[in-house]
């Protein structure tokens, strides 16, 4: 059997075993080292078993990952980010669709201290679907914006997808991060429009909140939202400002978040130690997919399978338009089945030669491979926002309610998808002003 054979059934095992529900990153292991063995021999895959692992997760870059999960989930466990959505839906309540507005609001401070999506919609949804519900709002607007929002969490940064792609990319972190502040700006704005067209065409959705409201209650609300915008400005203050690295602002954003939850009087030992806990499991489980994508890199690159692909689409170098049409079309399709990390390791390998051969700016990729994985999230049969919000809400929000919801985000996430490769400067214009 020839390696470009061994290489096309180690992907074809590798899909089968992902089908069959195994772990992504024991999936990735096992097929990338039984390759291996049929390529370079027991002796030289147990080599490389025992070193690239290693080699891996000794990047310092890596580092910021768990700072920046432990960051977010002290931010939830100590309900610090409920004061941005109170000043939001103080501010815009009045506004048609306004309580929605004002998740989208929320979810996008909270994407600036946490770098899930998952935590977005969870923290999210305790507060602003109930919210929104007992001021009568549809079920289907209430529970689709905040799970579509929280998608919203893998772009502005700090967050862990850009970091990974740029530890796999060997491209700027930073400049990563300041793209997907456009980029998550943009899409926080594509959903408001949506929010305001669909109660415009139909204003029972969302009733209008008349009740009047103070300044005195709005300026109350604002020093609500205060320790969290702090924190905010502290850690993207201090990244972009030039005082710390990005591998260093995930342990100032950790150790600002400690701060802020005990001078807030919310950081208990139980909210300490379920963020140490739900942090490590979260980052234990990222970094066995990260080692096995690792591996599959090497055994791709030994067996030839990666170069074969990439000659049999070598005429789209010269469109790379339809070339970026193809790769969406593919991720739409993985995040399906798959959660954004493992889909993104899996096609790395094979899609960035690509990339770079055609002429892409890869902080500009980068970046769209993130909101491409975020749509998957809003997806049906997976999407994680949507089965996290309605375990979060209960009752209230069942599944299939939420998936109606999410499909006119999800529309509106295909156009925003096109309008970004028509117009890359949404992404780099922040980059390249820096």
């Amino acid at each position: 059997m020839s390696d470009a054979m061994i290489g096309a059934v180690g992907i074809g095992g590798l899909l089968l075993l992902i089908a069959a529900n195994m772990h992504i990153g024991i999936a990735l292991m096992l097929v990338s080292y039984l390759g291996l063995i049929a390529l370079v021999g027991q002796n030289a895959a147990w080599g490389m078993l025992e070193v690239v692992p290693f080699t891996f997760i000794s990047n310092w870059t890596l580092s910021s990952v768990p700072m920046f999960v432990f960051m977010g989930y002290i931010c939830f466990h100590a309900n610090l980010t409920r004061g941005l959505f109170d000043a939001a839906r103080l501010w815009l309540a009045r506004l048609p669709g306004g309580l929605a507005i004002a998740s989208v609001f929320g979810c996008s401070g909270f994407a600036a201290v946490t770098g899930s999506s998952v935590a977005c919609a969870a923290a999210m949804g305790k507060v602003a679907v109930p919210e929104m519900m007992r001021n009568n709002y549809d079920g289907s607007l209430a529970a689709g914006t905040v799970a579509a929002a929280g998608t919203i969490g893998a772009l502005i940064p700090p967050s862990i997808l850009l970091i990974v792609f740029g530890v796999i990319a060997q491209v700027s972190i930073t400049d990563l991060f300041l793209g997907g502040i456009g980029a998550g700006i943009a899409t926080a704005v594509a959903y408001i429009c949506v929010i305001l067209l669909r109660v415009t065409l139909k204003p029972s959705l969302a009733p209008r909140i008349t009740e009047p409201v103070s300044w005195s209650d709005k300026i109350s609300a604002m020093k609500g939202a205060m320790p969290v915008l702090l924190l905010i400005i502290g850690v993207l203050g201090g990244l972009f400002g030039g005082l710390f690295t990005a591998t260093q602002a995930g342990a100032v954003g950790a150790l600002l978040a400690i701060g802020v939850a005990a001078f807030e009087r919310e950081l208990t030992w139980r909210v300490f130690w379920n963020s140490v806990t739900e942090t490590l499991s979260t980052c234990g489980s990222l970094f066995i997919v990260t080692i096995g994508a690792s591996m599959l890199t090497r055994f791709l690159t030994m067996s030839g399978v990666g170069f074969m692909i990439s000659d049999s689409v070598a005429f789209l170098n010269d469109q790379p338009a339809l070339l970026l049409v193809g790769i969406a079309l593919i991720y739409l399709v993985l995040g399906m089945f798959l959660e954004p990390i493992g889909a993104m390791l899996i096609t790395l390998p094979i899609f960035l030669p690509l990339v770079q051969t055609a002429g892409i700016d890869l902080i500009w990729f980068g970046v769209f491979v993130a909101k491409l994985l975020e749509i998957g999230m809003i997806t049906p049969p997976i999407g994680m926002n949507v089965f996290v919000l309605s375990s979060t809400v209960g009752k209230a929000a069942p599944t299939a309610m939420v998936f109606r919801g999410v499909l006119w985000f999800f529309v509106m996430d295909l156009a925003l998808l096109g309008l970004l490769i028509a117009v890359p400067g949404i992404i780099l214009a922040i980059p390249q002003a820096f």
